[in-house]
């Protein structure tokens, strides 16, 4: 008897949505177990979903752009026959122009990016790739297709198309304006999700943010003094890193940053997870977390924190590496800027610490009682925090702990 099984997106998801960005195989192909058949997508992370059987796969529930909440049925798989060859339809899944244009050594690419290949007609060799050490990746195969679509020669309007200009105004004494042209740019299913929580997170919780400045001194000397002995280990003593441990220092003094607000109480929690805001350029950010940094040493901060940003920018995070956040870190000074506000909490947090461009500035400093003038490494940081959970009073508290952890950081 044939059996039919369902293939189902998971129960744990990371992210407040995930949608389905394309299927990897089509119905009628066989499938083995635990073969990649479909990708989702969320606002943090683009997961593939194996097969839970093998067969061959007989329909397709869920298309592309579709919401796929967890435990929804994507599609199903009839679990027998698997070791026969797929129908006769699977024969005419790609046109003889298309397998000519694409790699004879196409296996050797993973299976969203084969799928592409085969879909746009693109030879993946021809690609640059974005991915760790140059990998190819799905989305570079679809920027390639878009570009040459851009490419294409647009076709002239006929006489009887083409647009009338609108009469000159000939005593206006202004110059005609010049004609402007734009294209539309689909969001994407991971801008969409973000642009839903931005708005989902203004409007739950009231933000408030508060800013101190900082002088990077003590720490630029540390880093100075350990940088070449840490890199010599593998692992880069990233400025970042330092933000992390006093971020966990100053959970110390003031334990109610580290929480999420109920309707009827403060959850306040024991363990310091904190999230590093990670950009992927155009694409949007992930915000990979550093677990229990409270028990990590700046040796383990910077490890962990490496490790997470380069599998955040191949594209290789999981969904484990996102989840549990109790605070969160913006780090927007590495693009150049020198203080944002707000920068918006990432719910159900209570604050995100916003970290500015790191810059020499002159400042007033006391020394044997008199007043000098002195140029300093100095930063604008911030503390957004939601004022349900948390006032004022403990959010300056929280800032003049942090500020004094870096400024006095032992040599």
């Amino acid at each position: 008897m044939t059996a039919l099984m369902d293939v189902l997106a998971p129960l744990e998801q990371e992210g407040t949505k995930a949608v389905v960005r394309a299927w990897l195989k089509r119905p009628g192909e066989t499938v083995n177990i635990d073969d990649p058949l479909v990708e989702l997508e969320t606002d943090k992370v683009t997961q593939e979903v194996p097969s839970p059987v093998a067969g061959i796969l007989a329909e397709i529930l869920l298309q592309s752009g579709d919401d796929a909440g967890p435990g929804s049925v994507l599609g199903r798989i009839r679990a027998e026959g698997a070791r026969h060859s797929a129908p006769a339809v699977a024969a005419v899944l790609v046109s003889h122009e298309t397998a000519k244009a694409v790699a004879p050594d196409l296996m050797r690419y993973s299976p969203a990016v084969r799928h592409a290949a085969l879909q746009y007609g693109i030879d993946p060799g021809t690609v640059a790739g974005t991915g760790k050490n140059g990998r190819v990746t799905r989305i570079d195969i679809e920027a390639a297709f878009a570009a040459r679509s851009d490419a294409s020669p647009s076709i002239e309007p006929t006489s009887q198309s083409r647009p009338v200009p609108p009469p000159a105004e000939a005593h206006s004494g202004r110059d005609k304006p010049a004609e402007r042209g734009s294209r539309s740019v689909p969001h994407s299913p991971m801008r969409l999700a973000i642009a839903s929580n931005m708005l989902n997170s203004v409007t739950v919780a009231p933000h408030v943010t508060a800013v101190f400045e900082a002088d990077f001194s003590a720490i630029l000397k540390h880093r100075e003094a350990n940088k070449a002995a840490l890199a010599a280990r593998g692992t880069n003593l990233s400025y970042t890193a330092y933000m992390v441990a006093a971020a966990a220092a100053a959970m110390r003094a003031v334990p109610e940053i580290n929480s999420r607000w109920h309707d009827d109480h403060l959850e306040i929690f024991d363990d310091v997870n904190i999230g590093v805001g990670t950009a992927l350029g155009d694409k949007g950010l992930v915000v990979p977390v550093i677990r229990r940094v409270q028990h990590l040493s700046l040796t383990g901060i910077a490890t962990a924190l490496q490790d997470l940003t380069a599998r955040a920018r191949a594209g290789t995070l999981k969904p484990e590496d996102m989840r549990s956040g109790t605070f969160t870190i913006s780090n927007h000074g590495v693009s150049g800027s020198l203080f944002a506000s707000p920068i918006i909490i990432n719910q159900p947090q209570t604050a995100i610490l916003g970290i500015g461009k790191l810059e020499k500035r002159v400042v007033v400093r006391e020394v044997g009682g008199v007043d000098t003038i002195q140029i300093r490494p100095m930063a604008y940081v911030s503390l957004t925090i939601d004022h349900r959970a948390v006032d004022g009073h403990q959010t300056n508290l929280w800032l003049t702990r942090f500020v004094e952890v870096l400024e006095n950081w032992p040599a």
